[in-house]
């Protein structure tokens, strides 16, 4: 590493500075400003020998440390890192935000850092904006790791631009701490090109598929210690006198052959094909090859990988996940060519050849033993034939018909069920879904595609479905319909310009396409009226469609809702017309405070969790999930806390896991998504303590009458 520039004569830091003392550098000089933020005089020595400075953070709105040259700018070009020795004094992660300034306006750097206790560390912040999207993941190396026996951490979230000919100034700085929180400081410096941020993602996954730089308890060696660990047979769960599918003789409902919702004693119950209640406790994407991850294009991050030939072949592949019209994963490198499914790979160190059949009798055997009966959304539909639990079917929309865009399009943008074609592919996927299980009694029911775009983000979000539909191309068959809507209820322009307050002067310019949609506001309640009477409607075409289609190729099973992420009222209130269970993907501390359960009272509707989990990051994978805790311990009693919630609601008739195995490392083909919120890792080594509070939780609720 290049050091450019060096600040104070031992370090800026560590030298007793007043607020505004200037302070020598070897090619300038600074000083530093404190806000909210207070010294110790005397400098500390850590234990590798290095002086640092102890400085407090007050509690404040924003306390913090600018660093200043004393005249003038630095002049930083052909530097690519910044790097900051720092140790947390506290017992606990303190959150740092680091920001830098340039001399013209937007000249400008942005990082938030967690910064764990321990040691003193290298802090490195990349001079440009930088994302773990450039190395094929979601989230990236979030923990310090060693370099050359230093202890680093790396910013890998970076937001900005930044002129480096002039450099005004380095800002750390703490968001509201609600007490005082201490850290050390020592040298500051910038180097060359990007040492610490290439290394950060160098070497990272073992041959198993884990994260090289931390242990935990679940990690392997060896192959001995996997087969041991994996095949290890979980306890037997006590008979809890239920029926064949799972269902409480103790709650005895309508019996049709088939499970269906009713209402009993003001709560609403699933019911087995027996008459029995029954509270659905499923996992997600229980399968076997849904965490595979791209290799080609990032090398050098895996260490050991087995030949592409021989029995090893099997689990290489290729395949491309571009797409120009989804919000998830863009801007990701590596997104297609060669992958590698480590999952697959462990399995068949543990059971060989037969490893898939021998990972399907496991499998079901644990989520039987840890409480769990269903197969939820987008599994082996080979375990649903095996008969062992209930299951539900995806139903995946997919055609060349119109779409509208809305601004959020996580998963890309909304179908037009306005269109014609719409309505034939809904056909196909339903003759589909229902293929070989229309008949089975131990189907609860089918999920029509997966949060789609209703709404998006923002103040004014609730409108963007019909904003978008009016921003349309004027051949979009869902803005011809919107169109013809406005002209019914208004007759002519003028009125309708009135009513929203622009200027139209013909229909001619409503009907070219691309139409400018205006943002509802207080002066013009018209609006927001036509855009919700416009959601109704929009809603109405899709549910109706896809609620036909199903029952037309199954008459007996559940229409179990399109799995909300985001909605409208509007949205909710039509899919509970069509639907027999609304679903809803609900990422929360408890289910309530992620969906409007007042709103499904009153409609008076069963409800669905299709969705939820807890992560964290220290079993390897970086991602902590949609909803995090603090460490694994947290995991189970999190876990136990929604699911007494979710039970107390009478409206909720079950609650599903996502999902059954870890993300990878290096993030999965889909999007990147790299989070630990498994019941089991990579390796199929079942995280312990975790699972262990996940069976006493449901076997609470399962032991209720």
């Amino acid at each position: 590493m290049k050091r450019a520039w060096l600040l104070a004569v031992a370090t800026l830091f560590a030298a007793p500075l007043m607020a505004t003392e200037v302070a020598d550098m070897t090619a300038a000089s600074a000083h530093l400003d404190l806000q909210h933020v207070t010294r110790i005089a005397a400098p500390e020595t850590a234990q590798d020998g290095v002086r640092q400075q102890r400085y407090t953070f007050q509690p404040a709105v924003q306390p913090q440390i600018t660093v200043m040259p004393a005249q003038g700018t630095w002049n930083w070009q052909g530097q690519g890192e910044l790097h900051l020795r720092v140790q947390n004094a506290m017992p606990w992660a303190v959150t740092l935000a680091i920001d830098i300034e340039g001399a013209d306006a937007g000249s400008h750097l942005h990082a938030v850092v967690a910064l764990p206790a321990g040691p003193a560390q290298i802090l490195a912040v990349p001079l440009r904006a930088a994302s773990p999207l450039a190395f094929g993941m979601q989230v990236g190396p979030t923990r310090p790791f060693e370099d050359g026996g230093r202890h680093m951490l790396v910013a890998t979230v970076v937001e900005g631009t930044l002129d480096l000919s002039a450099v005004r100034d380095v800002r750390l700085s703490m968001p509201a701490p609600q007490a005082a929180q201490s850290i050390l400081l020592g040298q500051l410096d910038v180097v060359a090109d990007e040492p610490v941020l290439h290394e950060a993602y160098t070497g990272i996954v073992d041959r198993y598929g884990q994260y090289t730089r931390g242990d935990w308890p679940e990690k392997v060696a060896d192959d001995a210690a996997l087969r041991a660990a994996v095949v290890r047979v979980p306890p037997v769960a006590p008979a809890g006198g239920e029926d064949r599918y799972g269902g409480s003789p103790g709650i005895h409902l309508q019996a049709t052959g088939w499970f269906h919702a009713q209402k009993a004693k003001g709560r609403w119950w699933l019911v087995t094909p027996e008459g029995n209640g029954f509270f659905s406790l499923g996992v997600n994407t229980v399968r076997s090859d849904d965490v595979r991850t791209y290799v080609q294009g990032r090398e050098s991050m895996f260490r050991d990988l087995p030949p592409d030939s021989g029995a090893w072949a099997a689990f290489y592949g290729t395949g491309d996940n571009r797409n120009a019209e989804q919000g998830a994963g863009a801007g990701r490198c590596c997104n297609h060519g060669r992958w590698f499914d480590f999952y697959a790979a462990n399995l068949y160190r543990v059971d060989g050849r037969d490893w898939l059949a021998a990972w399907r009798t496991r499998t079901l055997a644990r989520l039987h033993a840890w409480g769990f009966n269903t197969i939820a959304n987008w599994s082996d539909p080979e375990l649903d034939a095996m008969h062992q639990l209930p299951y539900t079917r995806s139903m995946d929309i997919r055609g060349d018909f119109g779409n509208v865009a809305t601004g959020y399009d996580w998963w890309g943008r909304m179908p037009d069920p306005f269109d014609p074609r719409f309505a034939q592919a809904a056909d196909t996927a339903a003759s589909r879904a229902a293929q070989g299980v229309r008949d089975d009694p131990w189907l609860l029911g089918y999920f029509a595609d997966n949060e789609l775009s209703w709404a998006a983000p923002g103040p004014n979000g609730r409108w963007a479905l019909a904003v978008g539909t009016l921003r349309s191309e004027a051949r979009s068959a869902a803005r011809q319909a919107f169109v013809a809507d406005l002209k019914r209820e208004y007759g002519t322009p003028d009125k309708l310009a009135k009513a929203w307050g622009i200027a139209l002067a013909s229909w001619g310019a409503l009907d070219a396409g691309n139409f400018p949609a205006p943002e509802p506001d207080e002066a013009h309640p018209a609006i927001a009226a036509d855009y919700s009477a416009w959601l109704r409607r929009y809603a109405g075409q899709y549910f109706r469609i896809v609620a036909a289609a199903i029952h037309r190729h199954d008459p007996h099973h559940l229409y179990l809702g399109s799995r909300f992420a985001v909605s409208t009222p509007e949205a909710i209130e039509v899919c509970a017309r069509y639907c027999d269970v609304v679903s809803f993907n609900v990422y929360a501390d408890v289910p309530e405070h992620g969906f409007d359960a007042a709103a499904m009272h009153k409609l008076d509707k069963p409800v669905i969790i299709s969705e939820f989990h807890f992560g964290s990051n220290d079993r390897g994978p970086f991602g902590q999930g949609v909803v995090s805790v603090e460490s694994e311990g947290q995991r189970g009693a999190a876990y136990a806390r929604y699911l007494q919630a979710a039970a107390a609601d009478p409206d909720i008739v079950g609650t599903h896991w996502f999902e059954y195995v870890d993300e990878p490392v290096t993030g999965r083909l889909l999007d990147g998504e790299n989070g630990h919120f498994g019941l089991v890792g990579i390796t199929d080594i079942p995280f312990a303590g975790f699972v262990e509070a996940v069976r006493k939780a449901n076997a609470e609720w399962r032991r209720r009458p």
